[in-house]
């Protein structure tokens, strides 16, 4: 067991993810975007080691008006998905399915999130677990 904040513990938001034991996450934090009609800003970058990663990945923001959210993810620059989700008031876009995704080992993972005009701030989380 270990004491929150010493090694091998969550140390807070990253564009990485965070092995332990058989267990995968990674979380963003707060990533602020402006609008250019596409999932222009990065939230999550990584490479995946000597295991594949079977887990799912989910996504929220603020926005509180008509507007269209933008959620992509790349495999070794391959896009696997390309996510747009209209709001006519809804308070917030949820994209938290949560969406399944199944990353092969020694693979490049890029995620990023959008907004079609002004500027919002994302959270998103990559959970799962790891096979070897």
């Amino acid at each position: 067991m270990t004491i929150l904040g010493v090694s091998n513990s969550f140390t807070g938001p990253s564009l990485g993810i965070e092995l332990q034991g058989d267990h995968a996450y990674a979380y963003s934090g707060n990533v602020t975007t402006v609008g250019t009609g596409s999932a222009n800003t990065l939230a999550a970058q990584f490479t995946t080691g000597n295991y594949y990663f079977v887990g799912s990945i989910s996504a929220q923001n603020d926005t509180s008006d008509d507007s269209v959210g933008f959620l992509a993810m790349t495999l070794n620059g391959s896009s696997v998905i390309d996510s747009k989700l209209r709001t006519t008031t809804l308070g917030a876009v949820v994209h938290d399915f949560p969406i399944p995704i199944i990353i092969p080992p020694y693979t490049e993972v890029e995620l990023k999130v959008g907004i079609n005009s002004g500027s919002n701030t994302w959270t998103t989380q990559i959970v799962g677990r790891i096979y070897r």
